[in-house]
Order: structure tokens, then sequence, then C-alpha cells
């Protein structure tokens, strides 16, 4: 009897426990317990013993429960927390950081960023500074000049939208004759550009900026092969204007890649704040990317192209205005042309075409232009009217590492001839020039060092007499950060 009520008190017991879950099931516990009282399977002692431990479990069970929902309660507290301090975080912050293009400065949702960007090109020239034209200039004295070529400034980026982007430039360059006054080498805003460019086939520039007319004068000054641009640039570029352009690439990657530029500008060059009469500059360039790859427009092949990668263009623009020539500075003259404050509105009818080659392949780089320019005074006699000018450059450049392993890596090789006939019709005027040069590129077109050397040549309008010559060594460092 004793062995079963010990039986009984086991069950009871466990009974007991485990139906103090709820207050329902914990009273039918009770009246279990009171019959077995009852039937004298427990005592009264051990009845009470029995519910002591019952009510001791329930104690823990239920702190338990508590301390669980506590932390429960606490750990979603802290994840809302910082979800919340995360998502504000990204909806605010500011990203700064630096890259190719200088430094940045973006907001963690990306639709908006800057790019801050120095440039300086440090130069020594012997023994002549610019280009040599005249005979006089092939005769002069010899100068041994320093000059800090260009300083530049440029910011960019987009806002808004990714494709809504924006570009301005700042030239701080301290350059002026002796008897110029200081104000001369005064800061001059040089780009100012925005473009909307959602479509890859369809964009929209508005602005002011150097025209895709050709690629010799598009191609940054920072992102030469030679210390400077061929001599024919001077004459045939149409330079920066202001205007809006449309443009585009269309089919890519197949035989009929291609990019387009159609632009309409006010012909007077940088920083004309008004155009001179009603005339218009139209401008119109077809680039046609051979092997269906789009090519940058830079020069030297740095990222050693493992495919080859060529384009084949033709540009055309005509304009009618005070101008005879574009540069930098602005609108400006031809030589044997009259200044532009000196001749009345639309006085020259100036028109061009130029077509031109480019290609990229394996640290091998090429590019060629000829150009054709006409210019017509409205003013002049009959006969006279009409000038026809002739001129263009062919250029390639090698890193001998890719040929001869034990060469440097960073050294490229270089060769340019460019030529400029003034006038077509009328003979011992042509100018030419042979430059060879060396770069090395410490990190790539962002720092580096190049060295050319130029024979120039001029001649006289006797043929039996010997052309005038000059040769000229420059050596250039240009470096961005």
């Amino acid at each position: 009897m004793s062995m079963q009520r010990w039986i009984f008190g086991i069950v009871a017991l466990f009974v007991m426990t485990a139906t103090m879950t709820s207050p329902a099931t914990a009273m039918d516990g009770d009246l279990l317990l009171e019959i077995l009282l009852e039937k004298g399977i427990i005592t009264k002692d051990e009845l009470l013993q029995i519910k002591a431990e019952g009510k001791k479990r329930e104690d823990a069970r239920t702190t338990e429960q508590v301390k669980k929902k506590s932390e429960v309660q606490v750990s979603y507290g802290e994840e809302k927390q910082a979800a919340t301090m995360e998502k504000d975080k990204k909806d605010s912050g500011v990203k700064v950081g630096y890259g190719k293009k200088g430094f940045t400065l973006s907001t963690a949702d990306g639709l908006f960023k800057t790019k801050i960007q120095w440039r300086t090109q440090a130069r020594y020239t012997y023994p002549e500074r610019s280009d040599p034209r005249g005979a006089s200039a092939f005769s002069d004295n010899e100068e041994s000049t320093f000059e800090l070529r260009r300083i530049r400034l440029k910011v960019g980026g987009h806002g808004y939208q990714p494709w809504l982007k924006y570009y301005i430039e700042v030239d701080w360059q301290p350059g002026r004759d002796f008897d110029d006054d200081s104000e001369a080498a005064s800061a001059r805003m040089i780009d100012w550009r925005i473009m909307l460019e959602k479509f890859k086939w369809a964009k929209l520039r508005i602005g002011q900026w150097k025209i895709n007319y050709n690629r010799e004068r598009v191609d940054s000054s920072g992102k030469q092969t030679m210390v400077e641009r061929s001599i024919m640039n001077r004459v045939f570029t149409i330079d920066r204007q202001i205007g809006a352009m449309l443009y585009g690439r269309v089919n890519p990657g197949t035989i009929l890649d291609a990019n387009y530029y159609l632009g309409i500008f006010s012909g007077g060059g940088r920083g004309m704040a008004k155009n001179d009469d009603d005339n218009m500059m139209y401008v119109g360039r077809l680039q046609w990317n051979v092997f269906g790859r789009e090519l940058k427009w830079r020069q030297s092949d740095v990222k050693f192209h493992k495919k080859p990668t060529a384009s084949i263009s033709f540009g055309a623009y005509t304009n009618r205005g005070k101008c005879t020539r574009w540069s930098s500075g602005g609108c400006e003259n031809l030589s044997g042309f009259s200044k532009p404050a000196d001749v009345k509105d639309g006085r020259y009818q100036v028109s061009g075409m130029q077509v031109g080659s480019a290609m990229k392949y394996r640290g091998f780089a090429w590019q060629h232009e000829t150009h054709w320019k006409r210019v017509k005074d409205t003013e002049a006699a009959a006969g006279d009217r009409v000038t026809k000018l002739f001129g263009g450059y062919l250029q390639a450049g090698y890193f001998p590492h890719g040929l001869i392993p034990f060469v440097p890596k960073p050294l490229e090789v270089a060769f340019r001839y460019s030529h400029v006939d003034p006038n077509t019709d009328r003979g011992g005027d042509l100018r030419q020039e042979y430059t060879g040069g060396f770069n090395w590129f410490f990190a790539g077109h962002r720092n580096k060092l190049t060295l050319d050397m130029s024979h120039l040549t001029l001649e006289q309008e006797s043929p039996s007499l010997p052309a005038y010559t000059e040769q000229r060594v420059r050596l250039q460092w240009d470096v961005s950060f």
C-alpha cells in the first residue's frame, strides 16, 4: 500500500505541476489532490508539500517568462533605433573621397555629386615660346622661358539626377606681356556647361566649351601626347563657343556604331556676351566607330587597349561675323586679316571642313586630321574676296615595353608632322612642323613628364631661297591633384 501511495503521489505531483500553465488546469489539479487525500493515498502533509512545490515551480516559470519578454522588447527597441539611425544617415549623409578626377563630395542617396580637381603645367621652352609664323619670328632673339602654362580648377558632377550633369573650368594662368597691365593675368572662365544625358542616343549640352569639331582641339591639354598641339591648331580650330548641341551614340557595338554632334552657337568665341548680328554658327560632326567601340577624347594609349579601337570622322561648320579664327582668348583674326574690333558686323563668311582618323591598340596610338577652310571677305574687291587655307597633322605614339620588355613600362615615344598653307592660291608661305617626343607617365595623364623637340620651317616667296628654320625644345611637367 505504501508503494501504491508513493506511485500515486508521484503521479499527483506530475499532474499538478503539468497543469499549472493556466488557472483552469490548476483548479483541476487541486481537485485531483483532494480525491487522493480522501482515498487515503496521500496524507495531508504530503498534500501541502505537493502544493508548495507546485507553487514554487509556477513562480519560477512566471519569472522566466517575464524576463524573456523584457529581453525581446529591449532587443526590438535597439534594432529599431539602429535601423532609424542608419536610415537617417543614409538620407542625409555626405560621402568624401578621392579618385582619378580629384576630390569628390556626394550624398548617400547618389543624387548629388561634385568632383574638384586642380591641374597645372610647368613648362620650359627654348628658344621660342610659341610657334613662329612669320620670317621675323624665325630670326628674332632667342628666349629661354619658364612658365606656368596652365593652372586650372575643374569642378563637375551631377545634381538632382545622375544624368543631369554640369562642368565648370577656370584658368588661373598668370600670363601677360611686358607692356600689359597686371589685370591681363586675371583668372578667366573658360568652360561652363550643363548636360542632359539620360539617353545615350540623344543628349543635350548647353553652355560654353570646346566644340566637338576636331579631335586634337577637344582632347584636353592635359591628355596630349606632345607638350602642345600642332601648328595647324591655331588656324583651323573653332575652339570654345557659346550655344547648344545635340549629340549621342547610335548602334553601339555594331558595324554601324557611330557618334553624332549637331550644334548651333553665337559664333563669337569664348566669353562673348552677345552676337554681332543675327547670323549663327552651325557645326556638325559624324564619327564612325570602326570596331564597334568608342574611342575616348584623349591621346596616347595609356590604358594599353587589348582590342583595336578606332574612329573615322567628318566635320563641317559655317559662320558669318567678325572673326576669321578662334582661340582660348575668343574671337580673333588670321594673319593678313583685320582685327575683329576694326571691322563691321558680319563682314567675314567663314566655313570649314575636316576629315580625321584615330586608333589605339596595345600601346600604339595614332591620329590624324586634314582641314580645309574658306574665308570670304564681303567688303573686299571681287578678285580678293576668297582665301582658301589647307593643313593638317598626323601623329603616332608607342610604348616600346610592349615589344621590348627591358624598356621601362611608363615610357612612350612619339612623332608628329603638321603643315599649314595659309593661302592655297599663293606660294612661298607653307609652314611645317616635325616633332619627336618622349613621355614618362607616373600616374597616367594625371602625372607625367613630357620632352619634345621640333624642327620648324617656313618657305620663302622665292623658290630658289632656302626655307627659314628653327629648332625648339620643350620640357613640361603636367600634374593633377
